[in-house]
């Protein structure tokens, strides 16, 4: 058999099989703390910040903690390796992607949901006339 076809099988089995652990890697579901914290691979959780909770940022250990509420009502303690987002405090909503590990969610990631300036404004019920 000749060997470019040998080689060029194996580079094109090789890169499916990437490909497939690539698509495995960024397939994040969502869902709940309460699952999450069954849960063994990596999830996204959307919920609110708890603003009233504690939530700092340690300098010497670049962890940013702070407190957060799931969709479901369920609180949790959030520590994030990285500094806090800057539109964090604007958020209507925030994704954080990570795993549960003694007791609290470690993030590897946060994604805000902030609000659109492109939303219409509600109406004042004055039509200038």
């Amino acid at each position: 058999m000749n060997l470019k076809i040998i080689i060029g099988g194996i580079v094109i089995v090789a890169a499916v099989v990437f490909g497939a652990l690539s698509f495995m890697e960024s397939n994040v579901e969502y869902m709940g703390f309460d699952k999450a914290i069954s849960s063994k691979k990596k999830v996204q959780v959307k919920g609110v910040w708890l603003k009233d909770k504690e939530s700092f940022f340690e300098a010497s250990t670049r962890q940013f903690s702070f407190y957060m509420k799931d969709e479901s009502g369920v609180e949790q303690k959030v520590i994030y390796g990285g500094a806090r987002p800057n539109n964090f405090e604007i958020a209507d909503a925030i994704v954080v992607k990570g795993k549960y590990e003694n007791g609290t969610f470690n993030a590897s990631e946060i994604l805000t949901k902030c609000p659109s300036k492109y939303e219409a404004k509600p109406a004042t019920g004055n039509t200038g006339m």
